[in-house]
């Protein structure tokens, strides 16, 4: 079952804007704005961040602090937290009601090419069935123009691509949210805003010309 972001709403956390789903309430889990958030403030939690490569590399997060080339990290213990980094590539949280474990992954064009958030959910070992899915801010339909070769790419990881496309046009978030309808993810809830299009909340690598500066798709147990 698809939701177009009707249940997503601006909270504040700590005194910084960021945007979350009324469909995930059982976990800490938001998207930041350019606001930004200083994770130092969460001081009874391990917070975890990978280096991300554009990989389809998932991983549990263990005892080690450093994750190289992985663009997925999947928490079960209480005292971790998680986050990732996007300026246009779609992010995606994941919770799992009855193993009551969560993940973050980062599907840019690559990443959902290799169908990242497909991956995520095998490798949480999980029932589609028992999973939350957000899919957040990143570049829309309206503003993703690619080559022919990638569209075809990332088309070629469904089954039906009816609203997916416009031309070379590509609607990252609804590929991403199609391809784990397809194995059976009911609850989706995606993201309505367009990192290009709202470039005051959200930054954008295109819109900016290559900007270094990030927001971020964040998970903690609460």
């Amino acid at each position: 079952m698809y939701y177009t972001g009707a249940m997503f709403y601006f909270d504040n956390f700590l005194g910084k804007k960021v945007l979350r789903s009324d469909l995930l309430k059982e976990i800490n889990a938001f998207f930041t704005t350019r606001e930004g958030f200083d994770f130092k403030l969460l001081s009874s939690k391990r917070v975890i961040s990978p280096v991300q490569t554009h990989s389809d590399n998932v991983e549990f997060v263990d005892a080690r602090t450093d994750y190289p080339s992985v663009d997925g990290l999947i928490i079960t213990k209480p005292q971790d937290a998680i986050y990732l980094k996007f300026a246009d590539c779609t992010p995606l949280i994941f919770y799992d009601k009855k193993q009551n474990i969560a993940a973050v992954s980062h599907a840019g064009w690559r990443g959902t090419a290799q169908k990242i958030g497909v991956k995520t959910v095998s490798k949480m070992n999980s029932d589609p069935k028992d999973i939350i899915a957000l899919i957040g801010p990143a570049i829309s339909l309206c503003c993703y123009e690619v080559s022919e070769d990638v569209r075809d790419k990332l088309l070629n990881t469904v089954k039906q691509t009816d609203g997916l496309f416009k031309g070379r046009n590509v609607d990252l978030k609804k590929i991403n949210a199609r391809q784990l309808e397809e194995i059976g993810v009911e609850k989706i809830d995606i993201c309505p805003y367009c990192t290009s299009c709202n470039n005051d909340l959200f930054y954008s690598y295109r819109k900016e010309n290559g900007t270094p500066q990030r927001h971020y798709a964040f998970a903690a147990f609460s």
